[in-house]
């Protein structure tokens, strides 16, 4: 009876502080991914599905904003995983982290409804690739939602790790004319910030 209630007891502690959740969904996604045909082109067009359940909805019983942002991480996550991409970057040493991320919502997803996340990488540059994920509503094909990612990369950078991958150099493609004015949006934005801390320090 003491060694339920222990187990009980830490496992409470556990759920209480993390998302326990999050990280065994994150390891099936890359336990699945592992075990599906390799990715060769990494300009591909990658397909994660899922479904709303209960957990997701927000007050108007809809999925929640944030669950979104959640989602397109596991997507994220299986792609990285099944185009090996994700293991060249830890042979080699470097990380990968979200530098920027912007998210239109077009069409609420339901309880029930099933979906599935378009993810392609758009392009890159000398720091990061930007990826684009879409999320397209099973039950009549609409796109509910478009997310941008600029994913950064850490003491490696994306013509290295697609060298490294793909033993061979790749340009990157044109970036549509939308990714160019959310990238000049970022680096505006950067400018102000950075502005605003100078100024910040000369009033010290």
């Amino acid at each position: 009876m003491l060694q339920v209630v222990l187990v009980e007891g830490a496992l409470l502690v556990l759920f209480s502080c993390l998302e326990v959740w999050y990280f065994v969904r994150g390891a099936l996604a890359v336990v699945h991914a592992w075990f599906q045909p390799k990715i060769w082109d990494i300009l591909t067009v990658h397909s994660f599905g899922s479904m709303v359940l209960p957990r997701d909805l927000d007050q108007m019983c809809h999925m929640n904003n944030s669950r979104y942002l959640r989602e397109c991480d596991f997507a994220r996550l299986h792609f990285y995983t099944q185009n090996r991409l994700l293991l060249a970057l830890f042979q080699l040493g470097g990380r990968m982290v979200v530098g920027a991320s912007t998210i239109r919502y077009r069409r609420s997803l339901a309880i029930w409804e099933p979906f599935e996340i378009q993810t392609k990488i758009l392009g890159w540059d000398e720091k990061a690739f930007y990826v684009e994920q879409r999320f397209v509503s099973k039950r009549d094909g609409f796109v509910s939602a478009v997310m941008f990612c600029k994913q950064n990369l850490l003491d490696c950078s994306p013509d290295k790790l697609i060298a490294f991958l793909w033993k061979r150099r790749m340009e990157s493609p044109e970036l549509p004319e939308d990714v160019k004015h959310w990238i000049s949006f970022l680096s505006a934005n950067s400018q102000t910030l950075r502005a605003e801390r100078q100024l910040t320090r000369r009033q010290e």
